[in-house]
């Protein structure tokens, strides 16, 4: 398998312009796919599950929190083990080829345990792709420019994700189609995306700093550093406020928007998404990790805040766009910062924490999300949700150090 080495030697030692590469635009291209996919079922998921499969909005929040947390549980392990085999690829594929065979099937669900069991088995597809993803993606590139490679690849994702929706509308609109016809459908693009992810990316060949450790196996005993664990736990804490997003879907409805129009809101949100990923993430290469995360964190608060507050349907479709700048200054951010903090060597294993941290708050944060949301009302669960927000920004001022991508 041909391979490349970016990581010492990379376009900006030689005084050229640092360019995102094959990798980054291939793993783009596997994720809009992806999304498409995974787009066209999701915005209708909470619906099928309340209003056809009979479950209750805190049953919502246990598939999803469930399934979040197995991929993050999984994601420490696969990122471990692409560290330890110096090889990110064969996990890459392996990931998307199961979420894509598998994402299809919930047409034939018929009760919420075996949705359940579905979106478990999708995000184990996930959990097995996405550390090793994310550390190719960072030695693909200059160091420089990081926050924009992740900021490309959110802004592909979430193209997808846009995408998505709008052909699921399509496709109940103007064909009449079921909501079963239309996951069935979600094949296709994943079909696309397997094909994709098995010709596209390349692996790349890890400098070690010397010749004589070139053939060696790779050195796992590295210490990730203080910071990085200060970092993870204030994304806890964070997560512990950022529910699944079925939530807001279920409040629109409470609102006034109709279901027939969750495809195109949910449409807006990843479209704003994708406008705002790549300004995002180089936002953060010129002015810093932390200020781009803050300024993403009080957006969410002030986002959740007034979802709870909402009265009107055209508020919601308002809060939708103004939720994708959360994204924007945050998602390629995140990552690029994981990355600016560790070993090289150990990335895989970083990531893995990384996402281990977020699927540790996924599961309680989901269930408290839709036990608050059962007991008190949706407007107090979304208020709470905005005040653990705006305790991590506000604990992220104090808990990491100033960053500009610069590699440790």
């Amino acid at each position: 398998m041909k391979t490349t080495s970016t990581e010492n030697a990379g376009p900006a030692a030689s005084g050229k312009r640092p360019t995102l590469g094959r990798n980054v635009y291939a793993l783009g291209a596997v994720s809009f796919f992806t999304d498409v996919a995974t787009e066209m079922i999701y915005p209708l998921l909470p619906v099928f599950l309340t209003s056809v499969l009979g479950a209750s909005a805190g049953f919502v929040g246990v598939i999803e929190g469930t399934a979040e947390s197995t991929a993050a549980l999984l994601k420490l392990a696969s990122g471990w083990w692409s560290d330890r085999v110096s090889r990110r690829k064969p996990l890459v594929v392996a990931g998307y080829g199961i979420a894509s065979i598998v994402r299809p099937l919930i047409a034939i669900a018929h009760s919420a345990s075996t949705v359940l069991a579905i979106r478990v088995t999708d995000r184990i597809g996930k959990g097995i792709r996405s550390s090793a993803r994310d550390a190719l993606i960072a030695e693909s590139v200059d160091p420089s420019i990081r926050g924009r490679a992740f900021g490309f690849h959110s802004a592909a994702d979430n193209a997808g994700a846009f995408v998505g929706p709008l052909i699921a509308f399509a496709v109940m609109t103007f064909f009449f189609a079921s909501l079963r016809t239309v996951f069935w459908l979600s094949a296709i693009p994943g079909a696309l995306a397997i094909i994709t992810v098995v010709a596209g990316p390349r692996e790349v060949r890890r400098a070690r700093g010397a010749a004589a450790r070139e053939a060696s196996a790779p050195d796992l005993s590295q210490p990730l550093g203080k910071r990085f664990w200060i970092f993870l736990s204030v994304i806890i804490v964070f997560t512990l406020g950022n529910s699944t997003d079925a939530f807001l879907l279920l409040r629109a409805a409470q609102l006034g928007v109709p279901v027939a129009l969750a495809p195109i809101l949910w449409a807006v949100l990843n479209f704003v998404k994708t406008v705002c990923n790549v300004p995002g993430g180089a936002f953060s290469d010129r002015a810093g990790r932390k200020p781009a995360l803050f300024i993403g964190w009080t957006i969410y608060a002030v986002v959740y805040l007034l979802f709870g507050l909402a009265s009107h349907a055209w508020q919601a479709w308002a809060l939708f766009a103004a939720y994708g700048l959360f994204f924007g200054f945050t998602e390629g951010t995140e990552r690029a910062l994981v990355a600016d903090m560790v070993p090289q060597e150990r990335r895989g294993a970083a990531f893995g924490w990384y996402y281990l941290a977020i699927g540790i708050g996924a599961l309680p944060a989901s269930l408290l999300f839709g036990l608050v949301w059962d007991k008190a009302g949706s407007p107090t669960a979304f208020t709470m949700g905005a005040v653990l927000a705006a305790v991590s920004a506000v604990g992220l001022l104090f808990a990491t150090p100033r960053s500009k991508g610069q590699s440790t």
